[in-house]
């Protein structure tokens, strides 16, 4: 297998350059040529990250290879990573909490998933004893419910309310990790989509066929539009996404209705009931020095709206993080170890770089064993770098 391919979680990977979508998607029907089936494909404005669920050969790799060369499509491996979760915990029943906020359904290997592999892993560790005070990392969900449903699927699983307001509310595990949970809204004139922080939705597919004709639309009528969409291929249908806050241009509305129509061209019927958001938020002490080094070891790119601490991946294929102020009197809990951390997987030829960009930031190695190293951002909030496989 070339060192344009690794194995990262969720799947075999490569990440191919393009100058348009329209460029990546051609890819898409090549890709079904060859396979006769479509593996997970992430389409964006600068390029197409191609993965393969299970097992694949080195002779499918280079034949996926040779057909992205030939488009003018060059591979890029330095912008392959993957952004996981792990949540320490005492007892195991933490683990039924999460899978029924997210969503998500569980691993093989362990774990639990998005089932269409587009919101990022999380994993579970043990705790030898309990760390009782509020955690300096939580997660937001956005998904297509209603905040009354959230609050009572949350309540279902054993959690707990912390919060209880009128646009989102705070709910915890039996062991104090935290949720922001937040219920979706509808686009008057777009009825297949949803507001999830962005605009989504997702249309099944009935064969590979349809799947290659409908990204072909789509991406055309997003290079019409000026405005980029994530456009996730999975063997059972496309998901579409503004990302984050990007359903508020004004180029949006038109092609929400336009994508729209060109799904039902196609016989589709969207069912968004699928996706959600996630993002994470960091309490910090000093904002800016612990928002730049996570942007450094992510290779993020910063938010620049004003009063916006956000920091995002600039190919959109993993979470944002954003950053709140945190009292610096609260000792105790800047002390206590998260029982939230992040797991960063990129390539092993490119494992040693970042440690060295997070240490020379502001990091501090706090473990070490082959290929996987935590280190701690200035304020003790752990990653867990991990080195992928060719």
């Amino acid at each position: 297998m070339s060192r344009e391919w690794w194995d990262l979680p969720f799947g075999t990977s490569a990440w191919f350059g393009a100058s348009s979508q329209s460029a990546g998607a051609a890819l898409v029907g090549r890709l079904q040529e060859l396979t006769g089936e479509l593996p997970d494909v992430n389409l964006r404005d600068r390029g197409v990250q191609v993965r393969f669920r299970g097992p694949v050969d080195a002779v499918t790799t280079q034949a996926v290879s040779t057909a992205a060369l030939d488009l003018d499509l060059l591979p890029d491996p330095a912008a392959l990573q993957a952004l996981q979760v792990r949540i320490d915990a005492v007892d195991e029943s933490v683990v039924p909490f999460w899978r029924a906020v997210l969503g998500y359904e569980a691993r093989d290997a362990g774990g639990l998933a998005d089932p269409l592999r587009r919101d990022p892993g999380f994993t579970f560790g043990r705790l030898d004893e309990e760390r009782p005070l509020r955690n300096r990392v939580h997660v937001d969900v956005v998904r297509p419910w209603t905040l009354t449903a959230a609050r009572e699927t949350a309540a279902g699983a054993g959690g707990r309310e912390a919060f209880a307001g009128d646009y989102y509310s705070t709910v915890a595990d039996a062991e104090g990790n935290e949720v922001d949970i937040v219920g979706g809204a509808d686009f008057e004139d777009a009825a297949d989509w949803r507001g999830l922080f962005g605009g989504m939705t997702f249309y099944p597919t009935t064969s590979p066929a349809v799947t290659v004709d409908l990204v072909t639309a789509v991406a055309g009528l997003v290079d019409e539009s000026g405005l980029p969409l994530m456009v996730d291929v999975r063997p059972d249908g496309v998901a579409l996404d503004t990302g984050k806050d990007l359903w508020e241009d004004d180029r949006f509305a038109d092609l929400a209705r336009r994508t729209q129509a060109a799904a039902h061209d196609l016989g589709l019927t969207a069912d968004p009931s699928r996706l959600r958001f996630v993002q994470f938020g960091i309490d910090a002490v000093d904002v800016a020095a612990v928002r730049a080094f996570w942007q450094e070891v992510l290779g993020y790119a910063a938010d620049t709206r004003q009063h916006v601490t956000d920091i995002y991946d600039p190919r959109w294929l993993n979470p944002p993080l954003f950053f709140q102020q945190m009292d610096a009197a609260d000792e105790a809990r800047r002390r206590q170890r998260n029982r939230i951390r992040f797991e960063l997987v990129v390539p092993s030829d490119r494992f040693e770089d970042r440690l060295g960009a997070a240490v020379a930031i502001g990091g501090r190695v706090v473990r070490q064993q082959p290929g996987r190293t935590t280190v701690a951002d200035p304020e003790n909030n752990e990653l867990d770098l991990v080195a992928g496989r060719v």
